[in-house]
């Protein structure tokens, strides 16, 4: 059980690298091997100004960073299908953007995850940067998503 409980906290880890990192590259133009090797490099499992950040699986977190810039027309695509009439991707703001990419992609991509597991998740991410309104937000549009991509 211990093991499980780990791999899931070096998941979780993973996800949230994963949506800081595409947002420095958004923020930065970060070609995607610099961006990749800096987190490698620095900050997975490192301690930042007395913050420690947890281990990630490095695997997992390379597939959902590569996986959103490789697939981003087609994941922008599914968000903003289901975004209110008269929004737009860019017109949320660029952490959202990325928790609701990584996501969307996970939902895409790994089928080996559960969608529960995966709109848990992002909503766990989100939980870091917005309140309860925006965390419904991202429960809604991923479910809308999940429904779309898994049936």
């Amino acid at each position: 059980m211990a093991k499980i409980n780990e791999r899931a906290r070096s998941r979780s880890a993973a996800r949230l690298a994963a949506v800081q990192a595409l947002y420095q590259q958004e923020m930065e133009s970060i070609p995607l091997a610099s961006l990749l090797d800096e987190f490698h490099q620095h900050r997975l499992g490192a301690t930042i100004e007395d913050v420690e950040y947890a281990a990630a699986e490095v695997g997992f977190f390379d597939d959902l960073v590569k996986g959103v810039d490789g697939r981003r027309d087609e994941i922008d695509a599914a968000i903003t299908a289901r975004l209110a009439e008269g929004w737009t991707l860019q017109r949320l703001d660029r952490p959202m953007r990325q928790i609701l990419r990584v996501g969307a992609y996970e939902l895409i991509a790994r089928p080996d995850v559960p969608t529960a597991t995966v709109i848990s998740e992002y909503v766990d991410v989100a939980d870091a940067f917005y309140d309860k309104r925006e965390k419904g937000f991202v429960n809604g549009l991923l479910d809308a998503v999940a429904r779309a991509v898994r049936g």
